[in-house]
């Protein structure tokens, strides 16, 4: 597989886009107001302690209080299972947190300040997420304080390698942390592990002595930015180029690989054509097409991705694809491809969370096997955490993937002011009707005999012509003369009922 990345580096944003086989399946975006905040370390003060549901708020500054659960104050053990990762990067290495020794309300008292690394972004209502288990990644290692505990990423198979890069680990770790060896660190020696771990020692020892100089609530350590934190965690020897179109941002790489990874800089190349380089890899495309509902496969078939508070939905359709044989290979074909797109639109999407696919329903097991198989497949390229459940008895498949910040779709836009969000708004009929309702509540509540009826463009062409009939029916019941204006400035659904004799407001208190 052909990897590269491509950084589009501008005064006011930052993208990182990062491709497959010349295909887009990341997108990575930092605005310069830096809001992005995860790995970010903070001194919070506790807020409240819910021991009903073992969690605590956390003032760390922010518009929205943090939330702390009990499990994210556990000690680290020893495990095979996946250690939540910061910001989405590759923090799988080997680890869990054990159950606690004492609930939350024994560990923590309102008031109390407390030094907290936030793992989730604020979405949506809810606030960042915090955990008291501070994780500090470099280029090889990942470096936890008060943790006495060593791992290896389950990536890294051979055993031989393994055991050598685990006992390297235990002769470097600090007394006072614990490390976990990444996949990148596989065939490194153990003088670039040491340095490593210097480094980020250093790092924290920093950040204990500004925590302890600070008073909550405080930001105490800013996690590396977008294009320094990609280039130590996903500009791997497996990655064929990266290129930028920024001459700071070029330095900024090249200065960072100097003293981590000197092999890689001759895969560094600055963009200097006139063309902006998003639009010369054919990524602004792909950017807009990830905002649709709609996705559309090369032969015709296409998914539906539908964002709802509790969860993602995710409808396969055949469309225009018919096949060329039977039934079933026409559908076992579209599926297989809709597991590929539905793959990558997840990552490029940055969709977490609970996830329900409505794969086109198959009529042999085997076929339905295959499908779940190539959805795992395309996943398991993905930086974020999944797991993928068997197609159940109503043909759906169940799914969960690691979400750590809001999606792109969140990212990108607001919700619809006209239809609030739903995508739907009232048929123009809905809206006579509504209009009509309106009217004969003024008619019985005012004495004046001359309306007039202030509606959008649309709504207006729509009474004088489709609906004359019933407007002719309103004024004669209603004993009223309405006059029907345009107003380019209302929305569909607004109108207006006002005095044509004083021009007052007469329905601001009886619309539907």
């Amino acid at each position: 597989m052909y990897k590269e990345i491509v950084v589009n580096d501008t005064p006011g944003e930052t993208r990182i886009a990062i491709l497959e086989d010349h295909k887009l399946v990341e997108l990575m975006v930092e605005a310069e107001d830096g809001d992005r905040i995860v790995g970010d370390i903070y001194k919070g003060r506790v807020g409240a302690v819910l021991p009903g549901m073992q969690a605590a708020f956390v003032d760390i500054g922010t518009e929205k209080s943090a939330f702390l659960h009990v499990s994210d104050m556990r000690d680290v053990t020893e495990s095979d299972d996946v250690l939540v990762g910061m910001d989405g990067l590759e923090v799988e290495e080997g680890r869990r947190l054990a159950s606690p020794n004492a609930p939350i309300q024994d560990l923590l008292k309102k008031g109390q300040e407390v030094i907290v690394q936030v793992t989730k972004e604020p979405i949506s209502t809810k606030g960042p997420r915090v955990t008291t288990q501070i994780s500090m990644p470099g280029r090889f290692l990942v470096l936890v304080p008060f943790s006495g505990s060593v791992g290896v990423s389950r990536k890294i198979e051979a055993s031989e390698e393994r055991d050598r890069l685990k006992g390297i680990a235990r002769e470097i770790r600090p007394r006072w942390g614990g490390i976990i060896v990444r996949t990148v660190a596989e065939g490194m020696s153990k003088r670039q592990l040491k340095r490593d771990v210097k480094y980020l020692a250093r790092q924290w020892t920093k950040i204990h002595a500004s925590a302890d100089k600070k008073k909550a609530p405080a930001l105490v350590h800013r996690e590396m930015g977008l294009t320094a934190g990609l280039v130590r965690d996903v500009f791997t020897t497996d990655v064929e180029r990266l290129i930028i179109d920024s001459r700071r941002g070029y330095r900024e790489i090249m200065g960072y690989l100097r003293t981590v990874a000197p092999e890689l800089r001759s895969r560094v190349e600055y963009y200097k054509d006139n063309v902006p380089i998003f639009d010369a890899y054919d990524i602004e495309g792909e950017i807009s097409k990830s905002l649709r509902r709609k996705v559309y496969f090369k032969k015709g078939g296409y998914v539906v991705i539908d964002h709802t508070e509790a969860l993602i939905s995710i409808d396969v359709n055949t469309g225009r694809y018919t096949g060329k044989k039977n039934q079933e290979e026409t559908i076992l074909r579209t599926n297989l491809e809709a597991a590929r797109e539905i793959g990558r639109q997840l990552r490029l999407r940055d969709i977490g969370g609970i996830i329900v696919i409505d794969f086109i329903d198959m009529a042999t097991e085997a076929n339905r096997d295959k499908v779940v198989q190539e959805l795992k497949r395309v996943l398991a390229r993905d930086r974020a955490r999944s797991k993928v459940f068997p197609i159940g008895e109503l043909g759906l498949v169940r799914m969960t993937r690691q979400r750590v910040r809001p999606t792109l779709l969140h990212r990108y836009t607001d919700p619809c002011p006209c239809c609030e969000g739903t995508g739907k708004v009232l048929s123009l009929d809905s809206i006579q009707l509504m209009i009509e309702r309106a009217v004969r509540r003024v008619a019985s509540s005012h004495r004046d005999r001359k309306l007039e009826l202030v509606v959008s463009p649309e709504v207006a062409v729509h009474l004088l012509t489709e609906r004359e009939t019933h407007l002719k029916r309103l004024r004669r019941e209603t004993r009223r003369n309405i006059e029907v204006t345009d107003d380019e400035s209302l929305e569909r659904e607004e109108f207006r009922i006002l005095s044509a004799k004083s021009g007052a407001e007469l329905a601001s208190e009886i619309k539907d």
